[in-house]
């Protein structure tokens, strides 16, 4: 074994040995669901645009997009636009090593601010950018975007609007057929379903009503994605648990 292979080891093994922690976990949900009551995620930028994400789970959707190196990348849920310019500079540094020149980031919101739609555009990275303004799930905005997914070849979706039960079941009726072989399909905020419902007491999701209650719906008659638990135990602080869908089939 060289020493690169043995690094590789070394890794799966912690992870592996991450996954049967449980004392970690806890104090690793305990710590998620605090950071949650103080809008720690708000915290940050991406290349100067409000993302409002878990620092943590940013770096595995770095880890993913560069080993599904996708030219689409689906997003529901725009807000601030953070998570775009991610994904778009993501993609330009791929192109930049041999990646797909014309990759592409589209982000599906039912309300994009004209604040946050005119800085998006004015960002550099709005040249891979494209928006759809209409609810992620209305047929006339799905239409739209499995038109531009049939021209792609390696397509990567990322849910992160609405977070209930019916509305994330519905997005992944409609995007998660589109998602590659060996992409993924990442359904956030799915630990909504494991923390206390008082979290997000002005929001209509909750334990019971969750991302991740679709998630398990979905998988009952969908086999051909499973989830990557390697991804959470690895991450431990996440928000999407049980929301890494990588397509197999």
């Amino acid at each position: 074994m060289n020493p690169i292979e043995q690094f590789e080891a070394e890794r799966a093994q912690r992870i592996e040995q991450l996954g049967q922690d449980t004392e970690f976990q806890a104090q690793s949900r305990e710590w998620l669901e605090q950071s949650m009551r103080r809008q720690y995620v708000y915290n940050f930028s991406w290349l100067g645009r409000p993302i409002i994400q878990n620092p943590i789970d940013m770096m595995a959707m770095q880890e993913l997009m560069w080993t599904v190196q996708p030219d689409l990348v689906i997003e529901t849920g725009i807000a601030h636009g953070g998570s775009l310019i991610f994904s778009a500079s993501m993609l330009e540094l791929i192109a930049a090593c041999g990646g797909k020149s014309d990759a592409l980031v589209l982000g599906v919101d039912i309300d994009i601010r004209e604040h946050n739609k005119q800085a998006i555009l004015q960002h550099p990275m709005s040249k891979r950018i494209q928006m759809l303004q209409g609810s992620s799930v209305a047929p006339d905005i799905v239409a739209q975007v499995r038109a531009i997914a049939n021209s792609r070849q390696r397509v990567m979706v990322f849910l992160d609007s609405n977070h209930t039960h019916e509305h994330v079941l519905a997005e992944l009726e409609a995007y998660a057929p589109l998602v590659s072989k060996g992409s993924y399909c990442v359904v956030f905020d799915t630990f909504v379903e494991d923390v206390p419902a008082d979290v997000f007491e002005n929001r209509p999701w909750q334990p019971g009503n969750s991302p991740k209650t679709a998630v398990h719906s979905y998988l009952q008659i969908h086999p051909e994605f499973e989830i990557d638990r390697g991804m959470q135990h690895k991450l431990q602080i996440t928000v999407a648990p049980d929301g890494f869908l990588k397509r197999i089939n």
